[in-house]
């Protein structure tokens, strides 16, 4: 907690000084209230006894206005403490979710599968309102609860020993129950936590699979593996609040019990007084009266005591689950970045979009075999070189090194004819117009999804202008469906493009590469939902536009890269053959085999 609190800016620790100051005053008004209620007490009860001589009515109004101006300016700071602490607890949230959303953002696929997806969303949202709402209660009670127990035992320290031992057995018992409680609740805060991402992520899966769930009519199983995960949570609260359930009678019982006790001990002290004889009746009444003040005094601070461990203890039930929190999201933003940038933004001019690969091996953080093996080859502008293999060939995880989702473990990749780890990550990323396996749609419209991202200062034209992305659209054979669509490229988009299929998303995700005019397209098998007429279709107009740009082609289908001026064929992580279609059906063995269960002899002779 205390590094997190290290983030608070200046203007927010003179804020908590401010809530401190205005915390003094209302404590000490409150305090001063009491003490004037005693006087008016003491006026009251003079005025009503027939013995003594009744004080003048003004000194009874002029102690009753006194209480109203302490009533009145309590008030007033206690507004301004919460005004403050709200203040506080509310930024403070805002930019930690700002630092914890763009310290994700800059994450690779390495540091993003150590949190896992489910952990990050309950950092970002469950997490940094603990935070919140412990600021917020916190920098309210901390500061008061203790300034007023402290300032209250002063009080009642100096009024006899007997209500002062009285008051501190209370404390000492309430301070004995509140450890005994966290020392068996603090254990489940902690795994409170992971028990709300284990929640996030079984509500994340049922819903992104729901249709394989329902398509295996497998909802009872989901049922019964939520209805765990929410049963452990829901076990992790009620355990937590039966403590708290344990905690407050015990206090009331305490607080009634002391009340009891201090009227005991003031009633046993005016039994044991002289009886009143009439040469001392004044002084023995007043003796009596200082007695009965001291007594309701007393109470009303030993009350106050009360009153304030209470609130302390609401605190602390707050804090364990707050700082269990606040270690969860430092983790994440003290996360060193696997993946960091150069410094340089341009590449070597006559070497510009191409792409070598030079010895290059790669293995998964934490694994012990290599995925890819000693791969080399070199991908020149305007060439496109496609890439084929079975599955878990490594086709995938080698274009992925280009973008630096992950970085190579050995050897060198060069961009226009500088190492990628030399550029800056913008730099290199705007190099590069990338379609994933598996095309994302954000909720939007079409011109919004095809124009996503920042436009890049390298083009020379604006390619995000209307006719750009009608353009990219229309190179992407998704012309027809999109102007066809209500509202057309206006078209509404839902989350992850659910109300479209998924070759016309794909056709939209390879738009939005288009449309970015990049020097270096990679294709990550996003031809696969397509039927092979648009894919022939498609292949021919990105051929015209790709003219001077470099491809990088991952694909499963012999028709796809059949016109690929190099063709790269990996075999468990190594090259198996490359080639030209007709080089490999002569050469490679593993390519043949793949030619040979897809397209007919005929087919291959063509």
């Amino acid at each position: 907690m205390t590094k997190l609190l290290n983030r608070l800016k200046p203007s927010e620790w003179y804020l908590i000084l401010l809530i401190t100051g205005f915390t003094f005053i209302q404590v000490w008004l409150d305090l001063r209230l009491l003490d004037f209620m005693k006087v008016l007490t003491d006026l009251v009860q003079v005025s009503g006894n027939p013995f003594m001589a009744s004080p003048p009515q003004g000194e009874i109004w002029f102690a009753g206005g006194k209480m109203l101006l302490c009533a009145f300016g309590s008030v007033i700071a206690t507004v301004a403490v919460c005004f403050c602490a709200a203040r506080i607890g509310s930024s403070f949230s805002m930019r930690l979710r700002s630092e914890l959303f763009n310290k994700v953002e800059s994450f690779s696929m390495e540091e993003i599968n150590r949190f896992s997806t489910a952990s990050l969303i309950t950092r970002s949202t469950n997490d940094i309102t603990q935070v919140q709402m412990f600021l917020t209660m916190g920098l309210q009670l901390l500061t008061r609860s203790p300034i007023m127990a402290v300032w209250a035992v002063t009080k009642i320290a100096g009024k006899g020993l007997e209500w002062s031992m009285v008051t501190a057995g209370a404390i000492g018992i309430l301070v004995i129950i509140v450890l005994v409680v966290m020392i068996f609740v603090l254990p489940v805060f902690r795994k409170m936590q992971s028990l709300t991402d284990y929640l996030t992520l079984v509500s994340r899966e049922h819903l992104t699979g729901l249709r394989v769930v329902r398509a295996y009519n497998a909802e009872g199983y989901e049922d019964a593996k939520f209805e765990k995960a929410n049963q452990d949570l829901t076990s992790a609260h009620l355990y937590t609040s039966r403590a708290m359930a344990f905690m407050m009678p015990s206090m009331t019982l305490i607080m009634s019990g002391l009340s009891l006790a201090i009227f005991w001990i003031g009633a046993h002290l005016i039994n044991n007084m002289e009886a009143v004889t009439p040469q001392f009746m004044e002084q023995q009444i007043l003796e009596r009266i200082d007695v009965f003040s001291d007594m309701a005094f007393i109470s009303n601070y030993a009350m106050r005591i009360i009153m304030s461990f209470m609130l302390l203890v609401m605190v602390f039930f707050i804090l364990p689950r707050a700082t269990v929190s606040a270690r969860r999201i430092n983790e994440v933003l003290e996360t060193e970045l696997k993946i960091t940038g150069g410094s340089l933004t341009e590449g070597v001019p006559e070497k510009t979009g191409e792409v070598e690969f030079k010895n290059v091996s790669f293995k998964y953080p934490g694994a012990a075999e290599y995925v890819l093996e000693n791969i080399s080859f070199t991908a020149k502008k305007g060439e496109t070189v496609a890439f084929i293999g079975s599955t878990g060939s490594g086709k995938s995880t080698l274009i992925n090194l280009i973008p630096r989702f992950f970085d190579a473990t050995d050897g060198e990749i060069l961009v226009s004819g500088v190492n990628i780890k030399d550029y800056t990550l913008e730099a290199l990323n705007n190099r590069i117009g990338y379609v994933p396996q598996k095309a994302v749609m954000f909720s939007g419209t079409v011109n919004s999804n095809v124009a996503y991202g920042e436009r890049t200062v390298r083009n020379e034209s604006d390619c995000y202008t209307e006719d750009g992305i009608k353009s990219a659209v229309r190179i992407a054979e998704a012309a027809e469906f999109v102007e066809k669509m209500e509202g057309g490229y206006e078209a509404e988009i839902s989350q992850g493009g659910v109300n479209i299929s998924g070759g016309q998303k794909q056709r939209l995700a390879i738009a939005r590469a288009i449309c970015r005019k990049p020097e270096i397209y990679i294709f990550d098998d996003s031809f696969s939902a397509l039927d092979y007429k648009t894919d022939r279709i498609l292949r021919n107009a990105l051929k015209k536009e790709t003219e001077h740009v470099t491809s990088l082609v991952v694909a499963q289908r012999i028709g796809t890269i059949i016109d690929a001026d190099q063709i790269i064929v990996l075999d468990e992580g190594k090259v198996a053959g490359k080639g030209t279609h007709k080089e490999l059906l002569d050469s490679c063995t593993v390519y043949r085999e793949i030619a040979m269960s897809q397209l007919s002899e005929e087919e291959l002779s063509y």
